[in-house]
């Protein structure tokens, strides 16, 4: 077996030799089956031999093409936000991957220390966690979290995230490379957001948005940036992020597109000696806190830096010798953001006309 940053290494490329060539040749052979199996899946939907439930508020769905980090969570709180500042009542809804039986998962925790008035269930079936939001929590509108594949609920909105530094996962559908199904399946699409795209040149975001838009020519263009808003730490202290110029540290992370972290880290000034990454989702143990902390000491830093998914798991303000932050991500749109709020504009009158209907009021 081989880790998903070795599997990463070989689907794209990178890795070489007699080994990573006979892996990828393995799984060339089996992406033809999978191909199968989600062409199946996506036309029992089509046909309606499988049923899109329609729950009686507005849903926005969150998504994306391809595994690994995309830029999902940042997007969703956005949305809250946006919509929360106009009194929407807001829930979210997720599967809850990564979670442990009666807890709820990385994501989850993030977002509800960042939302603490929007709440967040999570559930396999999305479905019925939708019935609860509605009838026991009074909710307005949903957002969904991961669900550009879940089909079971239909959507008002469907906002799928493109990862500017592995857009298209490599070319190649899951075992072979990193899409979840064709690209061709944008078509579903209502807005396609770019994140990350200052990690690339004009050139390369024109080259995107063309494929792309190839396969959704109606839906709205996006183009998003994750920008560092502050270091937090597990008491709740923040700093501001133009202390770590010049400032020797390391980072670590267990989230789906670690580059994108150490992108962010370089931008900002700072001299990352190392960096460790652990899988997607990883559930930090002490041993995990100890093996860092030795780490931590070794490299005589001035702060050790993660991202705020990995600080709500790890939960200690000391890494060894020197304080533990936090980097606080925030989503800014540069491009495109008057035809996203069109669109949720016409959401958010859609639920106050249903309000002003109920009440008795014009």
């Amino acid at each position: 077996m081989f880790d998903a940053n070795y599997f990463r290494a070989v689907v794209s490329g990178r890795e070489r030799g007699v080994r990573a060539s006979i892996l990828r040749t393995g799984l060339s052979l089996a992406e033809p089956f999978y191909r199968v199996g989600v062409r199946w899946r996506n036309r029992q939907f089509d046909s309606g031999k499988r049923e899109i439930h329609r729950v009686e508020v507005p849903v926005i769905s969150v998504g994306n093409l391809t595994v690994g980090g995309t830029g999902k969570t940042p997007m969703v709180e956005w949305l809250a936000r946006w919509f929360r500042e106009r009194g929407v009542r807001v829930a979210l809804i997720s599967r809850g991957y990564g979670a442990e039986a009666g807890s709820l998962n990385d994501e989850a925790l993030e977002l509800e220390e960042k939302l603490p008035d929007v709440p967040h269930l999570q559930n396999p079936d999305r479905v019925e966690a939708a019935k609860t939001a509605i009838e026991e929590l009074e909710t307005q509108l949903i957002v969904l979290d991961d669900a550009f594949q879940h089909r079971r609920i239909h959507r008002d909105l469907n906002i799928v995230l493109i990862d500017a530094l592995e857009p298209f996962g490599y070319g190649h559908l899951l075992p072979r490379g990193l899409l979840r199904e064709p690209i061709a399946n944008l078509k579903r699409a209502d807005v396609i957001a770019l994140s990350r795209s200052d990690a690339v040149d004009e050139a390369t975001r024109t080259k995107i948005r063309a494929k792309a838009m190839k396969h959704a020519p109606q839906a709205a263009w996006l183009e998003v940036t994750h920008r560092p808003q502050s270091l937090l730490s597990a008491a709740g202290k923040e700093n501001q992020i133009d202390s770590l110029k010049g400032q020797r540290v390391a980072a670590f992370c267990g989230i789906g597109n670690p580059a994108g972290f150490r992108h962010t880290l370089g931008e900002l000034g700072a001299d990352v000696v190392d960096f460790r990454e652990f899988p997607d989702h990883h559930s930090y143990q002490r041993s995990d806190i100890d093996s860092l902390s030795a780490w931590a000491r070794e490299l005589h830093l001035d702060a050790v830096i993660c991202t705020h998914k990995d600080l709500v798991k790890v939960g200690v303000e000391r890494m060894g010798d020197c304080p533990l932050f936090a980097l606080r991500i925030g989503l800014a749109i540069s491009q495109g953001a008057e035809a996203l709020t069109q669109r949720l504009e016409s959401i958010a009158d859609a639920i106050a006309q249903v309000e002003a209907d109920a009440s008795g009021t014009v």
